[in-house]
């Protein structure tokens, strides 16, 4: 038995390996359900604890905060304790927290559920993250991150479908509780298979890490998230009254619209890295570009089908091209001046993306309740074009970066 639980990645059989990662995927799927949830049930919540859409509305941003804020802390802050210890920790906490979230009497406790789970669902997938390269061949080491991030991606528009379809056809608790059994049985299986042991074991202090931060591309970077998915957020963190009071669908039309919604993120997801290898973060001006056209397209239409509904699967298309040419640059900036800030690296994406998502949510729920869901596609616009123009700052930050190391 001690053998067995010393074990490492070397010691697994390749099939095992594979297995291991297939888990992670899993992983980031579970974690993508908890967090994206509730979101196709907003107006059931709403009208169960008596409370506004907007107010149901901050069940996403300040989860979205939450995991923004507790990510880069946790990575700081936990670097001297070993990976495993760290994995079974956040597993036991999350578990908890979904189950408060399925059995929660009130608004408040259903709110504290949410801040639980944002608390460690970002230190946990960047932990989880760290497995991989020992996991997988070099050669398909970035692949298998991506599919780890692209399951999380999808997971928000299947959960936030299935939600919706639970809440039409059963109860919108179903939503929830199917969604705490996930947890269990991913958590229980990556802890019985996963190593025990690696080389990102090593102790990092809070110095070794912190310095990433300070890097001038790295923060103009994470703005980048913060307005290029809060543009997207703005309109997605209340996509389905969207789809029903504005562009008229019924219920299960707008499950279904968000089902293709779905699948088109996931291709999105591929997108983003065969962008990121053609021709890195310098195309994200033409991405942002575009992306603001299409929100200021689909204030511009309105209520005009199907058009307005093409536009939303063109935002979709777009969604999350930004991720994997950002990631490469958290990346390479670790590597070039902070190699021991690699599991910090690895949590930016998620931590930087999630404040995306607070702000852009934040904001929604403004215009929602002022000039009403019709503009979210206006005030989403122009900011894709922020993140344009700090997209063209970063390359610029990058260059000179690369210049002075060599």
């Amino acid at each position: 038995m001690a053998g067995k639980t010393s074990r490492s990645a070397a010691d697994l059989s390749k099939p095992l390996r594979l297995v291991c990662v297939g888990l992670l995927v899993l992983l980031g799927f579970s974690l993508g359900c908890s967090e994206f949830v509730v979101i196709g049930i907003e107006q059931n919540i709403a009208d169960s604890f008596g409370v506004t859409l907007a107010q149901a509305g901050e069940l996403i941003s300040v989860f979205a905060l939450t995991y923004a804020v507790m990510t880069p802390v946790l990575a700081i802050a936990t670097g001297r304790f070993r990976r495993f210890q760290l994995l079974v920790v956040y597993a036991a906490v999350f578990c908890a927290a979904n189950l408060v979230q399925a059995l929660a009497p009130t608004f408040t406790v259903l709110l504290v559920s949410r801040v639980l789970i944002g608390a460690v669902s970002g230190a946990f997938l960047a932990v989880g993250v760290t497995f991989i390269p020992e996991l997988l061949d070099p050669s398909r080491m970035s692949m298998g991150i991506s599919v780890v991030y692209a399951a999380f991606s999808v997971a928000m528009v299947i959960s936030t479908s299935a939600g919706k379809m639970a809440a039409e056809l059963l109860d919108w608790c179903v939503a929830p509780w199917a969604t705490f059994v996930l947890a269990v049985v991913t958590c229980a299986l990556l802890l019985a298979l996963l190593p025990r042991e690696g080389a990102t074991d090593e102790p990092a202090t809070m110095r070794d890490q912190a310095g990433l931060l300070a890097e001038p591309q790295v923060l103009t970077g994470i703005l980048i998230f913060v307005f290029g998915v809060g543009c997207v957020y703005v309109f997605y963190g209340y996509v389905t009254p969207y789809l029903e009071q504005v562009l008229g669908l019924a219920p299960m039309e707008a499950s279904a619209a968000l089902m293709c919604y779905g699948v088109v993120c996931f291709f999105s997801n591929l997108l983003s890295g065969w962008i990121d290898a053609r021709f890195g973060m310098k195309a994200l001006v033409v991405t942002f570009a575009l992306l603001s056209a299409l929100l200021f397209g689909l204030w511009a239409l309105g209520s005009t089908m199907p058009a307005a509904l093409g536009v939303v699967m063109g935002v979709a298309l777009l969604m999350y091209v930004a991720s994997v040419p950002c990631i490469s640059a958290f990346m390479e900036c670790a590597r070039r001046s902070h190699p021991k800030a690699l599991t910090l690296a690895s949590s930016l994406e998620p931590m930087a993306f999630n404040i995306g998502i607070a702000f852009g949510t934040a904001v929604g729920g403004a215009v929602v309740s002022g000039p009403g869901l019709a503009s979210v596609g206006l005030v989403g616009g122009a900011f894709a074009l922020v993140a344009l123009a700090l997209v063209a700052i970063t390359c610029s930050l990058a260059k000179r970066a690369r210049r002075a190391a060599a």
